[in-house]
């Protein structure tokens, strides 16, 4: 029988007999005695509760249940039916609220794997056949429709395609994607029908990789649940001395039975699990993938982060920073002839350039007669108009800089820029800055980490000292360490890992190993590097820095919300139990007390499935965190 359905079937059997004793006792009338149908009530959980515990003792594993099974045997030994059926009844009750506490917990992560893909629309020289997703295999031109799930990661074909990401990457309002961007599956079509070219099978997919981690984050125990385990040990022996007290003090076993009541269940082993669950369900909600509960506590204890500069603080690419027009000319007039002229390119800035252009919604026109000199630029006709693009020496020669142009000049001089010279008519029109664009969200992101406590931030990077000091100083690192190789990176990240727990955040292959040696290793996973987000444990889905600081402050608050269940339900429960070994509590009441005190922890352990932001967390700080 599934154990869902014995523990609601042991819970309603215990009410019914409450129910059904007391309609006796009341009445008088019946073939069995109150007691009777009690105890009968009863042992179905007793049995079962001993069933469990023994199979736990088995793989070695002893729990506080057995208090549980301590106090009801008690109940039924001294006589008292009805305190043994109510904690029969707040046992299994309890049981079932924790299901229903981790259903909800980690239903947001079950729907990430129901919804996985299951076919693609493959197309051939007959028409298009459907087909099952792994069967697609690399170069496949797929069609998409309507509301469709992307059925692996692919690159867009047609002209363009309006894509929700919210389950991929958290971001709520839907991306318009342009010919030749790489889509990644798992997202939906919000658009028309459009054809994509499959650039990996289904097994290699991001949405596959994300069922991988979501099965890691539902299996995976935090150490501070295990830790929790370890401590409800403690809580058996230390139950039982305090009963044994009573008892012999007050020579009234009665007493006993009423401090082993309220100690059962602990809200140790009820807060601790819900709370984890319900974190790593609120960040795989924001696009922040945690491999369990591990990942998520070790975050949580973060003091030192450490940030490769290329594609995480960074852009990652050659973004077009600025553009000089000479006076009388339009931006967007220049930026068209250039875009126009660059589709006849292999450069690496072509399809930048290109993309950008189309994105401003401008008007391609085809060029004729080119001529590419290579590392230089080239030169063509676009519209009729002669027109070349490239490099200062390619455009002006040995001509002077005009007036107009000079500002710019000086403001780059030393920086680690490509710049682009458009000439038409034979006069200079426009010129083109490109280079390595610091992250919107960059300074606000590193802000966010110092006010949650982060003290030290440092950029580590294989570039070159020049480039990268001057990233430190728009963002005021606290160290800077360049001209790094994979193997310093990973003694880097070593050495700040023995002084404090350190955090590595970033996004190309060879990242990976200093990301595996960290406390805790996030990888920027939106552009699908997979070597890093294998090595990562937690991956940020959206390709931007944000999420880093928002997965600490969800970490940092889950902990936050555990540790508060923890600390005073076992307030409460310890309360209780030495009011009851004074005698001012009896069984019964006990064990509706302490059925109270478990809803209470649990109900606030669900707290971490949400958003938090209108709490005042400071003032509730415990633990350091």
């Amino acid at each position: 029988m599934n154990e869902l359905v014995l523990r609601r079937a042991l819970l309603t059997t215990a009410i019914l007999g409450l129910v059904l004793g007391l309609g006796v006792w009341r009445s008088g009338i019946g073939p069995l005695s109150p007691d009777t149908i009690w105890t009968a009530a009863t042992l179905p959980v007793v049995v079962t509760l001993v069933i469990s515990i023994l199979r736990d003792f088995w793989i070695g594993r002893i729990g506080v249940d057995a208090i549980a099974l301590v106090s009801m045997s008690a109940a039924l030994l001294l006589g008292q039916a009805l305190a043994a059926v109510v904690v029969a009844i707040m046992y299994a009750g309890g049981t079932v609220l924790e299901d229903l506490a981790r259903g909800r917990a980690e239903r947001n992560l079950r729907a990430l794997t129901d919804r996985a893909p299951r076919v693609a629309h493959r197309k051939s020289g007959s028409g298009t056949e459907t087909i099952p997703v792994s069967q697609v295999t690399v170069g496949d031109e797929l069609l998409v429709r309507a509301g469709e799930l992307l059925p692996v990661d692919g690159i867009l074909i047609d002209a363009s395609a309006l894509l929700d990401e919210s389950t991929v990457t958290g971001e709520p309002l839907p991306e318009r994607r342009s010919t030749g961007d790489a889509l990644r599956s798992g997202t939906v079509n919000a658009g028309e029908a459009f054809v994509m070219r499959a650039s990996a099978i289904a097994d290699e997919s991001t949405y596959t990789a994300i069922v991988r981690m979501v099965a890691a984050a539902q299996t995976a125990k935090a150490p501070f649940i295990r830790m929790a385990d370890r401590f409800a040990l403690l809580l058996l022996p230390l139950t039982l001395l305090v009963a044994g007290t009573a008892w012999y003090l007050s020579g009234d076993p009665v007493r006993a039975l009423a401090v082993l009541v309220v100690a059962t269940p602990c809200p140790l082993i009820l807060a601790a699990p819900v709370a984890f669950i319900g974190g790593v369900s609120r960040a795989a909600r924001a696009g922040i993938l945690m491999k369990g509960g591990m990942a998520l506590e070790a975050l949580a204890g973060i003091r030192t982060a450490i940030f490769d500069k290329t594609g995480t603080l960074t852009l990652g690419g050659a973004e077009l920073i600025e553009i000089d027009v000479a006076p009388g000319q339009e931006v967007d007039e220049s930026l068209r002839l250039l875009a126009s002229l660059e589709q006849a390119s292999h450069h690496v800035l072509a399809d930048s350039i290109v993309r950008i252009a189309r994105h401003r919604n401008l008007a391609l026109s085809q060029p004729h007669d080119i001529r590419e000199y290579r590392g230089e630029g080239l030169r063509g006709e676009v519209d009729g108009v002669s027109v070349a693009a490239g490099s200062r020496s390619l455009v002006l020669g040995d001509r002077p800089l005009p007036h107009w142009a000079e500002g710019g000049e000086a403001r780059h001089r030393n920086a680690q820029l490509l710049r682009v010279f458009l000439a038409f008519g034979g006069r200079l029109a426009a010129i083109f800055t490109f280079g390595d664009q610091i992250r919107n969200d960059a300074r606000d992101t590193l802000g966010a980490l110092r006010s949650a406590g982060v003290s030290r931030i440092v950029m580590l990077t294989g570039d070159d000292g020049t480039a990268a000091q001057r990233v430190s100083d728009l963002l005021g690192l606290d160290a800077v360490i360049a001209d790094a190789i994979p193997a310093a990176k990973v003694e880097t990240v070593k050495a700040e890992k023995a002084t404090a727990p350190t955090m590595m955040v970033g996004d190309g292959i060879n990242d990976a190993p200093a990301l595996a040696a960290a406390t805790v290793g996030i990888a920027m996973g939106a552009r699908g590097g997979t070597a890093s987000s294998e090595a990562a444990d937690v991956v940020v889905l959206t390709d931007r820095l944000r999420p880093v600081a928002e997965a600490l402050r969800i970490a940092r608050r889950t902990r936050r919300i555990a540790l508060q269940s923890i600390i005073v339900g076992l307030s409460l429960s310890g309360a209780a139990m030495i009011s009851a070994a004074m005698g001012h509590i009896t069984p019964v009441a006990g064990a509706l007390l302490q059925e109270g005190i478990d809803v209470a922890v649990i109900l606030n352990a669900l707290r971490a499935l949400g958003d938090g932001r209108f709490e005042h967390d400071r003032d509730w700080r415990i633990g350091g965190s």
